[in-house]
């Protein structure tokens, strides 16, 4: 057994799942913004390190780390719902490409502000579990009390996301303010401040996703969110901008296969194989691999 529990695939497969859990969990804010507002924010993963930064630098003075991520997760909260207001809301029903040249735009303006705050030197906040991994007959397993932490903290996180569209009156009205604003109107909903609480969501899972980024050994920086949300990008298309499920199940399954790639491969190939999947995906199934293709009346 405990041959088993430190054998090189296994090894892999943990190692996997665990910087997977982080991808799909950037996919999911994609996947929240797109249910609720049906556009695509590429602005999101400096926008969760910008908040990340607000909070976590706050245990320079002596904050501990629990509080400091709840204030990550207010902050994103709030920078969120705020950033919906005044940048993209005057973006609805312009061109589609708009949203997606101010969200670029936006990307490129919060590392710049964030680099000349707090500098490209990385940063180390402390984490408040264990990064050493747990012990098998006195060989070391490919999990940590860490690893655990970021695992639970993803599926619970797709979970919530999941009840809260599928199962409840809130996530009805999120969707129907995304699919058919007028006719909400029509019904009584206050589509402007869904689209805002859809926004706003969306930066709390952020701020998580960054947060787990952060506590990681390779630390905080203005940068860290940008290869990441990369590949969250691809999971979110890959199980379908509609599946928070997907966006999760996508995420794990491409952390897995990019650790295979690096350990038996070349890690030089591993984006690039990503790529290939993606595209490959889309051409089989362009509304992704669990997205329901549904008709509709005109």
């Amino acid at each position: 057994m405990n041959g088993f529990l430190t054998n090189r695939i296994l090894s892999d497969v943990l190692y996997g799942i665990t910087n997977g859990v982080t991808i799909g969990l950037v996919a999911l804010c994609l996947v929240l913004i797109w249910r609720s507002t049906h556009i695509l924010n590429f602005a999101q993963g400096p926008m969760a390190m910008f908040v990340t930064y607000i909070g976590l630098t706050q245990m320079d003075h002596g904050l501990g780390f629990w509080p400091a991520a709840l204030i990550c997760m207010v902050v994103g909260f709030l920078f969120s719902g705020l950033t919906e207001r005044l940048i993209v809301r005057p973006l609805y029903n312009k061109a589609e490409i708009n949203p997606i040249v101010v969200m670029v735009g936006f990307f490129t303006v919060l590392e710049a502000v964030a680099t000349a705050i707090w500098t490209n030197i990385p940063r180390y906040p402390v984490a408040p579990f264990s990064s050493i991994n747990f012990q098998a007959g006195g060989s070391p397993t490919a999990l940590s009390p860490l690893a655990v932490f970021q695992i639970v903290l993803a599926v619970g996180a797709m979970a919530l996301v999941t009840v809260l569209f599928n199962y409840t009156k809130l996530g009805l009205q999120l969707r129907a303010s995304a699919l058919a604003p007028e006719v909400a109107k029509l019904l009584g909903v206050r589509v402007n401040r869904l689209l805002t609480l859809g926004w706003s969501i969306a930066g709390v899972v952020g701020a998580v996703a960054a947060v787990v980024v952060a506590i990681n050994p390779s630390g905080m920086s203005p940068s860290m969110m940008d290869g990441i949300f990369i590949l969250g990008f691809v999971a979110a298309a890959i199980g379908g901008l509609e599946s928070p499920l997907g966006a999760l199940v996508a995420g794990v399954s491409m952390g897995i296969l990019m650790q295979f790639i690096n350990d038996y491969w070349n890690s030089n190939y591993a984006d690039l194989v990503a790529v290939l999947i993606l595209i490959v995906v889309l051409m089989v199934r362009p509304q992704g691999l669990f997205t329901k293709n549904t008709a509709r009346r005109v």
